[in-house]
């Protein structure tokens, strides 16, 4: 089995989603599991509801009703632990095989975060690395990092061109 942790999904039964993370967490804890099992989410999302009343009100909401996502280490022991906790159904795979969610699943559901170091700022000048307009050089306007954002002015045509790219769409020129 693979000795680099991955993400999961449990099925479970409806509604016991909070039940389940709750147990297995006591698990993790009581039988020092901690190194084979790192995190649990049930993913949910903010929305707005219109009351009969017609007033709006924030309101959360399983992404994913009967499913706990885990990443761990997958091994006999864990899989026998988390398939055996009370409200599991079992693992999302075929028969008793689980087959983990792939990097780019796990970052559309928001479990892993892609950092970005930026090595920039306003004024520098940079080349875009990746898109349309790759190997083009241009000027920092702004940086958002919290945005995943960087404005760029760029040369086209002649013209001074604003541009908004990801921030691991550029890279500053040397």
């Amino acid at each position: 089995m693979s000795q680099e942790a991955k993400w999961y999904v449990i099925h479970t039964y409806s509604g016991y989603e909070n039940a389940v993370k709750t147990s297995i967490e006591k698990f993790v804890n009581g039988r020092h599991l901690e190194d084979k099992i790192f995190r649990m989410e049930i993913p949910m999302e903010t929305v707005t509801e219109i009351t009969e009343s017609g007033e709006a009100r924030q309101v959360e909401r399983k992404v994913l009703p009967g499913y706990v996502l885990i990443k761990m280490i997958m091994s006999d022991e864990v899989w026998h632990i988390v398939r055996n906790i009370r409200g599991v159904t079992g693992f999302a795979g075929s028969g008793n095989t689980p087959i983990p969610l792939t990097e780019e699943e796990a970052l559309q559901m928001g479990m892993e975060k892609h950092e970005v170091v930026v090595r920039y700022r306003v004024g520098d000048t940079v080349r875009i690395v990746d898109g349309p307009l790759q190997s083009f050089t241009g000027r920092v306007e702004t940086v958002e990092p919290d945005k995943n954002r960087v404005s760029v002015t760029v040369s086209m045509f002649g013209r001074e061109t604003p541009v908004e790219l990801e921030l691991d769409q550029v890279e500053v020129v040397r």
